[in-house]
């Protein structure tokens, strides 16, 4: 998990010190831009192949490869003198962890048989809680800190230590898995796949800065078009015996089908969410990072406590905890939307922390089985693919929320700085936010009955609600 941490970590901390990278390093708004955006482009772009590699390589071998060059980009990241420096560094940071991070979920349903899995995904959760709040949080207070006059540096340089102890605990403990048959690594497939993402993401990421140009639209036109001859190899490739990057197989599976659908509303909803609110408090009321940060402390503790308890519901009561989860997701998103258009000035901090609360609850309950049902119905010689085809939908998804929600925002706000300006905007966004939580409960509810047919078609309900349970 620690792979997934790191990552989300350093998603969530750089964007606490774009203040800071802005005066020390004269840093303009497109390399702003390009250190947030580039990382997560880089790191969406190659998860597939990164999987794949874990197929071949093997995925303890994968992970101390990526963990390693994550903490040697961290280090170059601190000691950047310049915006281009520190661009550079951290798309180098976004592909090692390409590396590292598919290997998590694969390594989780090769060493654990079925029965336990279930146990060991509810840290996804977890996980996930602790890297937003720390990333906002301990951000916050290293910069605050000045350590040694470092500044901005110290939210880098708290990588290498803490990468430096995972590396070697990896080497001692992490089980060798070499597949008996190594996939052949699908050359075309992976530029096809890479330089698809890459033509969606850059107009994504970089779009509503630009004022959506003309050749933003045609890259992404020819990225549909990439991506459809892409495909259309990759089954070839499938078809002719051969082993392709993207296992179209996997689709063959309704249940892994509705789930990629399911975590990409899931990221639509959570990432957007947590760009906006993020804006609202700092630019829209004025808070300083730290306090900004502890704004999320409920969401983090929410997830967190029923992230731990949710995976003994579902053991307990089916997936229809997930369906529960998300209707209360949908509730947090109704109470920033209603909330805000009746309080539009200061007094909106109790509103954003009681939606916030209720957003961690309810994300709790849906996380660990976010990824692990989707898994679930996958064999595990093709873990690896299928973990980094999920993981990339995600990103794909988050970075798509961003963009659309973010536009949406911004457009609505306009060149009002005021604290109302900035509550309406957000206001606007919470309920497109609405719309996407109400498709995720549809999606949970639907996958939730999938299950139940596939695990006990003809048996009696008792045995039907044990099966469930297991997957």
């Amino acid at each position: 998990m620690s792979a997934f941490f790191m990552y989300g970590f350093d998603a969530q901390v750089v964007n606490v010190a774009l203040p800071s990278l802005r005066q020390d390093l004269h840093a303009g708004e497109a390399a702003l831009e390009l250190i947030v955006g580039g990382y997560v482009f880089v790191y969406a772009a190659g998860l597939v192949t990164g999987g794949r590699l874990g197929d071949r390589l093997g995925y303890r071998k994968m992970f101390l490869l990526g963990m390693a060059g994550f903490t040697v980009a961290s280090a170059l990241c601190a000691v950047s003198q310049t915006p281009t420096e520190l661009v550079i560094s951290r798309l180098v940071q976004g592909f090692t962890a390409t590396a590292m991070v598919p290997q998590m979920l694969a390594l989780v349903t090769v060493i654990f048989p079925p029965e336990e899995r279930p146990r060991a995904l509810s840290w996804y959760g977890v996980t996930a809680g602790l890297a937003g709040i720390l990333g906002q949080v301990l951000g916050g207070l290293l910069l605050i800190a000045d350590i040694a006059g470092l500044g901005w540096r110290a939210i880098f340089l708290v990588n290498v230590p803490v990468g430096a102890v995972l590396v070697t605990l990896g080497i001692r403990l992490l089980p060798r898995t070499v597949p008996d048959k190594q996939p052949r690594l699908d050359l075309l497939g992976m530029v096809g796949v890479s330089g698809s993402l890459g033509l969606a993401l850059v107009p994504l990421i970089f779009g509503r800065g630009l004022g959506w140009p003309g050749w933003i639209w045609a890259f992404l036109a020819i990225a549909v078009v990439t991506m459809g001859l892409t495909v259309r190899w990759e089954r070839r490739v499938g078809r002719a015996g051969g082993q392709p990057l993207l296992d179209m197989t996997l689709f063959r599976s309704s249940v892994f089908k509705i789930g990629m659908a399911m975590n990409a509303a899931f990221m639509l909803f959570f990432m957007s969410m947590s760009f906006i609110l993020s804006l609202f408090v700092q630019d829209g009321l004025g808070l300083s990072p730290l306090r900004a940060g502890l704004c999320f402390v409920p969401l983090a503790v929410g997830a967190m406590v029923t992230s731990l308890v949710g995976r003994r519901l579902i053991a307990a009561h089916g997936l229809w905890i997930m369906t529960l989860g998300a209707a209360i997701t949908t509730v947090s998103a109704l109470t920033v939307a209603v909330g805000l258009h009746v309080v539009k000035d200061g007094n909106a901090v109790p509103v954003l922390l009681v939606a916030l609360a209720l957003m961690g609850l309810g994300n709790g309950l849906i996380l660990p089985s976010l990824v692990g049902v989707p898994l679930s119905a996958i064999a595990p010689a093709q873990a690896g693919a299928a973990s980094g085809m999920l993981s990339t939908f995600q990103q794909f998804a988050s970075v798509t929320g961003l963009a659309c929600v973010g536009t949406l925002f911004f457009s609505t706000l306009g060149h009002a700085k005021s604290a109302a300006a900035y509550a309406h905007a957000t206001e606007i966004s919470a309920w497109v936010a609405v719309g996407i939580t109400l498709a995720m409960t549809l999606l949970i509810h639907v996958i939730g009955r999938t299950v139940a047919r596939a695990a006990a078609p003809s048996a009696a309900p008792a045995a039907e609600k044990g099966a469930v349970a297991e997957a």
